[in-house]
């Protein structure tokens, strides 16, 4: 099986713990985040999200949020409490999937795909991969960059002026 056909064969759980196979946004361009409610990058990242989602989504940027606790317990709601946070207070229109860890052995296949791919373990909340059409790991950015600094990698996979 190749990586491209690798990537698009995960599952996914979504916020209310159904079943959502990645091959779903084959053909999306995709940014993928571990998110936090009560980090310090919570703000800056929800908010610029938020705009880049409005923005591209009718160009093919689909942004997939994880929530993830493994960071000093800063995501400590259950999924619909985390899905109404983010939505009514970040107006966000993208997924938010069922809470993950991002690293060590419980960490979700996904997670332990992108980190073999691309870099170690995650360091903190709201690290992101930017994922091309094809399932191919273009970029991981730092928590501390935020979403606009890296707009102009995103128009450019998506290949929009």
């Amino acid at each position: 099986m190749t990586s491209l056909s690798r990537f698009f064969h995960f599952f996914l759980s979504d916020g209310k713990g159904n079943d959502v196979e990645l091959s779903k946004y084959k053909g999306k361009v995709l940014l993928i985040v571990n998110v936090a409610s009560q980090c310090g990058l919570t703000t800056s990242n929800y908010t610029e999200l938020a705009e880049l989602y409005k923005k591209y989504k009718d160009q093919g940027l689909e942004i997939l949020a994880f929530p993830c606790s493994q960071f000093n317990g800063q995501e400590p709601g259950t999924n619909e409490e985390i899905e109404n946070f983010v939505c009514t207070r970040f107006k966000a229109e993208y997924p938010i999937f069922s809470k993950v860890d991002v690293n060590g052995s419980d960490a979700a296949p996904l997670y332990k795909y992108l980190k073999f791919v691309k870099g170690d373990e995650i360091e903190w909340n709201f690290a992101k991969f930017l994922v091309d059409k094809d399932g191919k790991l273009v970029e991981r950015y730092a928590p501390t960059t935020t979403p606009l600094t890296f707009e102009n990698d995103i128009k450019k996979v998506l290949e929009v002026a």
